[in-house]
């Protein structure tokens, strides 16, 4: 058997491997694999997530508010007992001939409705809380299922360059020894290797991104450090061709009604009315009411007697509190204005991102990557018995590496506009959380 004839087994050995390799797993370096899907993932996110248990303890807060805002102000007791008496030449007297002290009892009575004028500012800050409580879900809600995707078809992204780099290092180490006995020329071993480390530092590239992805969806749903989430994407989980079923009115309609960053904006507009309203009352004077006893320090013996004192407003009627709120007024109208100008620009634009990849996912042949696989596999049969050469083997190689890394990432990109969409209107259009 001749030298040549040794070194094309060798290489057909190498691609009976290539052929069935089994997919390798990445190097987790110890951690521990878990499999999770999209409703698992939300379940654990809703029961866990640090930043929403500090919302709930926020809209706690605020109810609290509307509890000190219903309270009542506190009565004034006061006591005055004479210290020295010089004509008993007693200390404290209270003796019922030369003692002297008197007590008194005022209450404080708020007018112009400003009890329940602080109510009603409590009861929107309550509400603020949970609007953005909501919108903070909404956020966070987006932000896992985006990285759930994105960790997902990453991830069979990454298995391409690892069957291909595991592929090429057992074709390199053939070849270097091939190269040793003459059988091939250098500038085949060298294009090898310089297609495999190419390979290796577009993997590592891809991997980083995939790690930041993991360590983000990880705090989210507070799984250990060590843990190596594997989504668990189920067949039946594709949003399907939903976004033909709707228009554009109806999801600007959607966003309009159901964004509670919206809703923040129109609360923030309510709480400054009723606080322009808390402002003029605050001007109406304050009525406190007070009875007094006097036991010896009046022309009457034992005096009694009722009192009333109001403030006069003369110089201060709350002037300058009055016209902050009024220019509070006019600013939380223009946030609010601004808020509706960004959530139609937002659904605008996402609206015509999803179309585009929609329109270019469809024009996907769905054998396509069947066809393209089964082609592959005769390039290496061509390749084999020296048909074609080793450059345009490797240009066939890293065009069906190319275009299935494309495949995954439009598949990635489709169903995470979808999810912008979701986000931009604030419900859950095309949402199909896997079960």
């Amino acid at each position: 058997m001749s030298k040549n004839q040794i070194g094309l087994r060798h290489i057909t050995a190498v691609f009976l491997l290539l052929a069935v390799a089994v997919t390798a797993k990445g190097q987790n370096l110890g951690r521990t694999e878990v499999k999770l899907t999209l409703k698992q993932a939300e379940d654990q996110f809703l029961e866990k997530n640090l930043s929403l248990l500090a919302g709930k303890y926020a809209i706690e807060t605020a109810k609290a508010g509307i509890i000190t805002a219903k309270l009542f102000d506190n009565p004034q007791a006061s006591f005055e007992n004479i210290l020295y008496n010089p004509q008993t030449k007693r200390i404290l007297d209270m003796s019922y001939n030369g003692g002297e002290y008197n007590a008194s009892i005022g209450q404080l009575f708020k007018t112009a409705g400003k009890r329940n004028k602080n109510i009603q500012l409590a009861n929107i800050s309550v509400q603020q809380s949970e609007f953005q409580f909501f919108d903070l879900l909404r956020t966070l809600k987006y932000t896992l299922r985006s990285d759930f995707y994105k960790i997902y078809f990453q991830e069979q992204s990454a298995l391409v360059y690892k069957e291909e780099i595991s592929s090429l290092s057992k074709t390199l180490s053939v070849f270097q020894e091939e190269y040793k006995h003459d059988n091939i020329s250098k500038k085949e071993v060298l294009r090898i290797q310089s297609q495999l480390y190419s390979l290796q530092a577009e993997l590592s590239e891809l991997q980083d991104g995939i790690d930041d992805a993991q360590s983000e969806f990880k705090l989210l749903i507070r799984a250990n450090a060590n843990t190596y989430i594997l989504p668990d994407v189920s067949a039946d989980s594709d949003p399907g061709n939903y976004l033909s079923n709707v228009t554009y009115t109806t999801l600007l309609d959607s966003a309009t009604h159901n964004r509670y960053d919206l809703k923040v904006a129109q609360a923030g507009i309510d709480y400054s009315i009723m606080n322009l309203k808390l402002q003029h009352a605050m001007a109406v004077p304050d009525v406190n009411l007070s009875l007094t006893y006097d036991k010896n320090g009046s022309n009457v013996r034992n005096y009694s007697g009722i009192g009333i004192s109001i403030p006069i407003p003369l110089f201060n009627r709350n002037q300058g509190n009055i016209k902050a709120a009024k220019v509070a007024v006019d600013d939380s109208k223009l946030a609010f204005n601004q808020q509706q100008d960004q959530v139609q620009s937002d659904l605008d634009n996402s609206f015509q991102s999803a179309l585009r990849l929609e329109t270019l996912f469809k024009g996907f042949d769905p054998g396509f990557k069947k066809d393209f696989n089964d082609l592959i596999t005769q390039v290496m049969i061509n390749y084999q018995k020296r048909n074609i050469g080793l450059l345009e083997f490797l240009d066939f190689y890293d065009s069906y590496k190319t275009n299935t890394l494309q495949l995954n990432t439009l598949q990635m990109n489709r169903l995470n506009a979808l999810e912008q969409l979701n986000y931009v209107t604030g419900t859950a259009l095309f949402n199909k959380t896997d079960k």
